[in-house]
């Protein structure tokens, strides 16, 4: 039986959120002082209800405010900051669509280059959808092969490709989630199912390297010499 998953204790959740904090501050040189703003216009106004004699009620009032405040500065800039880091990097788009939610089934490189050129294949609602990312005159030829080689499985279902990028006619990797919810929903999820077992059918046959065939793949010399009787 599969363990059940550890609750995150109070003590390592709010580790984590300094972690996070930390990073958005050197990321993000907005941070601070819309986390002081965030901080300073609560206090501020409750400090002005206690004075005006509203009661002290305003006061845990004002804490939770200002909390909410600040958390909400911190998920907005965190975002931010995570997506300018991931701007460039190999593999940044699968990772976000493993981490979206929904049923997204993601095969990270389904196709690659020793270039780090890759095409990840992603299978939703909206149907296929090809991401690619690398030198965007390489990925185009990847692009190409993986259309022709899902065209054998995924019957009508419909497909979509994207270069990931941030050159004219490019998917910048910050817009990639908002791309992706604003797809059709073709698909019912029986049929994400289907196609999610067809494609992975497809994908775990071996394909035999184009070319000569290396010599550590060639059968012994006592092999080719062996008849049927």
């Amino acid at each position: 039986m599969a363990k059940p998953q550890e609750k995150v204790s109070f003590r390592d959740r709010l580790k984590q959120i300094g972690q996070v904090f930390s990073f958005t501050a050197k990321q993000d040189k907005w941070f601070l002082p819309l986390v002081v703003a965030a901080v300073a216009i609560p206090v501020a106004l409750t400090v002005t209800a206690v004075l005006l004699g509203w009661g002290l009620l305003w006061i845990p009032v004002g804490i939770l405010i200002t909390l909410l405040a600040v958390l909400i500065v911190l998920n907005l800039r965190s975002n931010t900051a995570m997506m300018n880091v991931a701007e460039g990097q190999p593999g940044a788009a699968a990772s976000l669509m493993e981490n979206m939610r929904g049923d997204w089934r993601v095969r990270p490189a389904a196709s690659s280059t020793t270039q780090f050129d890759m095409v990840h294949v992603v299978i939703g609602r909206p149907g296929v959808i090809l991401l690619a990312e690398g030198d965007p005159q390489r990925v185009r030829s990847l692009l190409g092969q993986e259309k022709r080689r899902l065209s054998k499985v995924i019957g009508s279902a419909p497909i979509y490709d994207y270069i990931i990028g941030t050159d004219e006619g490019q998917l910048p990797v910050r817009k990639l989630r908002a791309t992706m919810l604003r797809l059709p929903r073709n698909l019912t999820g029986k049929d994400v199912n289907s196609l999610d077992k067809r494609l992975g059918a497809l994908m775990a046959r071996p394909q035999m390297p184009k070319g000569a065939i290396p010599k550590n793949m060639r059968p012994s010399k006592g092999m080719r010499q062996q008849r049927p009787r």
